[in-house]
């Protein structure tokens, strides 16, 4: 069959794909208005804070989801980013680039770090590699704990402040502005170059799943050795997949430097890096869709869960269950049921589920 696939999930009619996707970007565009008004503006926040996570788990879904190499230490990467982001428009250093400047420039750092830990990583696999990455990871959170002295260049563990907003035009995202009547707060503002940036990852990391490049990762994350029979150079596509993942994350990063005004070693950790793998697994891996879903319902849900206490208090009285506690909890059990249920996750690919399904039933999960 020639020609590009037909998504699954859009009509065959240009007519109604059209009017769907317009549909959609009203309500997105909407989206942040009516969270305010109805849930209160730490909601919009969450958002905003979502939309950070799916570029991560975009970026992340390339190494793990496309190629196959288990990364433990990805959040290494969202810290590159953001420190480079921070020191280049901080105090710190005197320094106020534009972001226009530093944002290519956060990316471009992050990509060299990731051929970096791809480099010596090439024959590990599996928990090796994983292993690998993790150590990666830590080592990269405990230098920028520690690059205070004898020259203070990351401030420690005390991090760094007063980091430059988002600006162009004389416009500062972390201002209040009213346009044509519409009050456009600072998690507003955000919100819109959050989204931009990650339906710009979202097209990207379609593209690549459909080019040249993309079903190479799949070779090699199918089986390394058949690719490496059909002529696939293995180095070079795993050192790419490192690269363009860090990519991603390098963005995010200096994006998240840029909303919160403050980071810290603190704010990549371990935990951080396991968080993503689980977006991306729980949410499909391999697929972009379920990429997306699963990054939005792990950053939302454990924020929902906070008001478990309330409302302990007001039915039994007392709270019995801290709500850190509940959402640990929860979020576990949840893992289990996923993997004993859904392995291939909430929304997988068509040929992850037909791994999973012994190639037999194509249509199972």
């Amino acid at each position: 069959m020639n020609g590009a696939r037909p998504h699954p999930l859009l009509p065959d009619d240009p007519r109604l794909k059209w009017a769907l996707c317009c549909v959609a970007a009203v309500a997105l565009i909407v989206l942040p208005f009516a969270v305010d008004a109805l849930l209160g503006r730490a909601w919009v926040r969450i958002i905003d804070v979502a939309l950070l996570f799916v570029m991560l788990g975009l970026g992340l879904n390339i190494v793990v989801g496309y190629a196959g190499l288990l990364d433990l230490g990805y959040i290494a990467f969202f810290a590159v980013g953001a420190y480079c982001y921070a020191l280049l428009a901080s105090p710190q250093f005197g320094l106020h680039w534009s972001f226009l400047a530093v944002l290519p420039l956060a990316a471009f750092v992050a990509a060299v770090f990731g051929v970096l830990i791809g480099a010596p990583t090439l024959r590990l696999r599996g928990d090796y590699l994983a292993i690998v990455t993790l150590g990666f990871g830590e080592i990269v959170r405990i230098f920028l704990n520690n690059l205070n002295r004898p020259v203070n260049i990351t401030n420690g563990p005390q991090g760094i402040t007063l980091i430059d907003p988002l600006a162009a035009g004389g416009v500062a995202l972390n201002q209040t502005h009213t346009f044509a009547g519409i009050t456009v707060a600072p998690v507003h503002g955000y919100y819109f170059v959050f989204l931009a940036c990650a339906a710009f990852s979202i097209f990207i990391s379609l593209r690549l799943e459909n080019s040249r490049i993309g079903r190479a990762w799949i070779a090699i994350r199918e089986d390394e050795l058949a690719a490496a029979a059909m002529g696939i150079n293995t180095r070079n596509i795993k050192l790419l997949a490192f690269a363009m993942g860090a990519t991603f994350g390098g963005v995010a990063g200096g994006l998240f430097a840029s909303f919160q005004g403050f980071i810290s070693p603190e704010s990549f950790t371990l935990l951080d890096s396991i968080m993503v793998l689980c977006m991306v697994v729980l949410g499909g891996m391999g697929n972009v869709g379920g990429v997306v879903l699963g990054a939005v319902l792990l950053t939302a849900l454990p924020e929902a869960l906070r008001y478990a206490a309330p409302l302990q208090k007001n039915w039994l009285g007392e709270v019995y269950v801290d709500p850190s506690d509940l959402r640990m909890l929860l979020f576990g059990l949840a893992l289990v049921l996923m993997m004993l249920f859904r392995p291939a996750g909430l929304w997988p690919s068509t040929m992850r589920r037909r791994e999973l399904a012994g190639g037999g039933n194509t249509h199972a999960g």
